[in-house]
């Protein structure tokens, strides 16, 4: 059982959920003692606030929180970290599905990143409301604190050796076939682009792929750009274009969270996620701008920016993933600054030509609150790729920059006569300001969405 959950019989603290048009009604009848409370605090019921109402011995009799409009539960997100340790229960009646998302609302806030500070043992513990699926809840706020975890850690400790250490322990511990490709090794396996955009630093590159399932289920690929920290190579980022890139390896982080999700609730899916790992750093054998580098699928890419090397790596796994003969591929990236100009840190962008899986992965981020949004993969914007020695460059000018990225992409799905459904998600991977629910730092995007879209796909 998670750490922040309390079992059903414990001794517990009311939390009555208020919400701004309730407020009025629910101080009618009270002591005027706690309207002045909430009258001091400005307490109205906003959304996300707390309002501690101590007994008449000083101890906490009950807590108020405040639901504002009152129809996103992703509010009860603020909780956990505005209760001083105990255990409590929501007083106010929840549906069985609301009651479920609640539970998974407060967890995902209970969140704390503390590798490297003295732990705070005190724990504000929430009994399951009535319908939770405790299982279930505990299963994914497990998947997210490992990706969370791994996007925190710093870089000095989380180089390409220790995320392949991590994804390989995560796959032994579910029994997952496990290969790892490292060094000379990428060349000698064909895996160019890899092999190029990590050479540079001290710790080799390589290509870690975990499968599990039948053999004989429905073959599913998940593809997560592993960039421990990015310099951006000889293209050298600037000190403020640097601070964040430890998060480089979002999504690696995302493809181990989902992994982890799907071994344990074991779909009728055969899952082989794949993990190009490297640091993006510099020597004297550095990969520079104007190389032409053969990708795995034979085509020639001039390299126009070392910095925008996540598309590389993936480039050679997605090819790889295609000729496995996956019949879904989906990968995730901290791929472009460009997408978060158009929508920000919290909204990330998908890129798919697949109808069904787009609405079905929309369908999935209104149930769970994990959201996502389609943008388009604007087939003439290709020419932008155009290179006059290449057969394409890996940069695509100033215009559209996520657009290219997955256009980038999309020339190493198909495989001969292999053409998977695919699907590219621009995830961030950061909080940059705390919110319910989302604790500022590490983050994994659209993971949850694509696990209730495959649950109900595949379950």
């Amino acid at each position: 059982m998670h750490a922040n959950i309390a079992p059903q019989d414990a001794a517990f603290i009311p939390i009555y959920a208020i919400s701004a048009a309730e407020w009025p009604a629910y101080l009618e009848g009270k002591s005027s003692g706690q309207a002045a409370i909430a009258g001091h605090h400005d307490f109205r019921a906003q959304a996300g606030r707390v309002l501690l109402i101590p007994a008449p011995d000083g101890s906490l009799e009950r807590v108020l929180f405040g639901l504002g409009a009152g129809a996103d539960t992703a509010v009860y997100g603020a909780l956990a970290s505005k209760l001083p340790a105990g255990d409590y229960r929501i007083a106010s009646p929840v549906g069985k599905e609301q009651g479920h998302a609640i539970l998974v609302a407060y967890l995902l806030g209970a969140y704390v990143f503390d590798r490297y500070k003295r732990k705070d043992q005190r724990l504000a513990r929430l009994i399951p409301p009535a319908g939770a699926d405790v299982e279930a809840a505990s299963r994914t706020i497990t998947a997210v604190k490992l990706g969370r975890d791994l996007v925190n850690t710093p870089p000095n400790d989380m180089g390409p050796d220790a995320l392949e250490a991590v994804a390989v322990a995560l796959g032994e511990s579910q029994g997952a076939e496990i290969e790892v490709i490292r060094g000379a090794d990428l060349l000698a396996q064909n895996y160019p682009l890899i092999h190029a955009v990590g050479r540079g630093a001290a710790q080799e590159p390589r290509l870690v792929i975990l499968r599990i399932g039948r053999p004989d289920a429905y073959p599913l690929a998940v593809v997560g750009k592993g960039v421990t920290f990015d310099t951006g190579g000889l293209n050298l980022k600037p000190g403020a274009g640097m601070a964040l890139m430890k998060k480089d390896m979002g999504g690696a982080a995302c493809a181990l969270a989902l992994f982890s999700m799907l071994a344990e609730t074991r779909l009728d899916v055969r899952l082989s996620v794949y993990l190009p790992i490297v640091e993006n750093s510099m020597d004297g054998n550095s990969f520079r701008p104007s190389d032409v580098i053969r990708a795995r699928n034979g085509l020639s890419v001039e390299i126009d920016n070392t910095d925008a090397e996540g598309r590389l790596i993936l480039a050679d796994a997605v090819t790889r993933a295609s000729e496995d003969g996956n019949a879904m591929i989906l990968d995730m990236a901290t791929l472009t600054g460009a997408a978060r100009v158009a929508l920000g840190p919290e909204l990330p962008p998908f890129f798919t030509e697949d109808e069904e899986l787009a609405t079905a992965l929309n369908e999935a981020a209104a149930l769970t609150g994990d959201h996502v949004w389609r943008m388009p993969l604007w087939r003439p914007y290709e020419d932008d790729l155009d290179s006059p020695i290449a057969d394409m460059k890996n940069s695509g000018g100033p215009f559209a920059g996520a657009i290219n990225g997955a256009l980038f992409i999309s020339k190493f799905v198909n495989v001969n006569d292999h053409k998977p459904i695919w699907a590219h998600f621009d995830v961030y991977c950061w909080n940059p300001k705390e919110k319910p629910g989302r604790p500022q730092g590490g983050e994994v995007h659209a993971v949850r969405t694509i696990e209730a879209m495959l649950r109900k796909r595949f379950g």
